[in-house]
């Protein structure tokens, strides 16, 4: 007879998995770098907490038409830091300056800031006024 305080009957198993058959043997249990780097700033910092980083502009803008495209990959490739999201026609590109790079990030934002579907992101977050107040800012210390 079983009381309360028995743990559950738990049915044994007739055979034993073999592993050569488990399709996940080779899978690491830890994020690559990649991985990682490739996170939405917003998951990296729920999962692992805020990191330690300086103040950052990050400029984000869409595919466009025009002969200025080419030129805007190539100084969003020089960038500090520079990531591709999405795929296809939704593809953005993620461009993150720091203020020592305040001349390029006012040379790229001078091309692709025309544009409606460009982001100018603080600390990689969209604030009031980024473009209007944060950005003249950032013009002060070019010398």
């Amino acid at each position: 007879m079983a009381t309360d305080n028995d743990p559950p009957r738990v049915p044994v198993p007739d055979y034993r998995p073999v592993e050569r058959f488990w399709p996940y043997v080779d899978l690491p249990e830890q994020p690559s770098d990649e991985e990682l780097a490739a996170l939405n700033p917003e998951l990296s910092e729920a999962l692992f907490g805020t990191p330690k980083l300086p103040f950052s502009v990050t400029l984000e803008f869409s595919a466009f038409d025009g002969a200025d495209y080419a030129r805007a990959l190539e100084m969003a490739r020089r960038s500090a830091e520079y990531r591709e999201l999405g795929a296809g026609s939704g593809v953005r590109h993620r461009a993150r300056f720091y203020p020592r790079d305040a001349v390029a990030l006012r040379d790229l934002f001078d091309v692709v800031g025309r544009l409606d579907a460009t982001d100018v992101l603080i600390d990689d977050r969209p604030v009031p006024y980024a473009r209007e107040l944060w950005l003249p800012l950032i013009w002060f210390l070019i010398r």
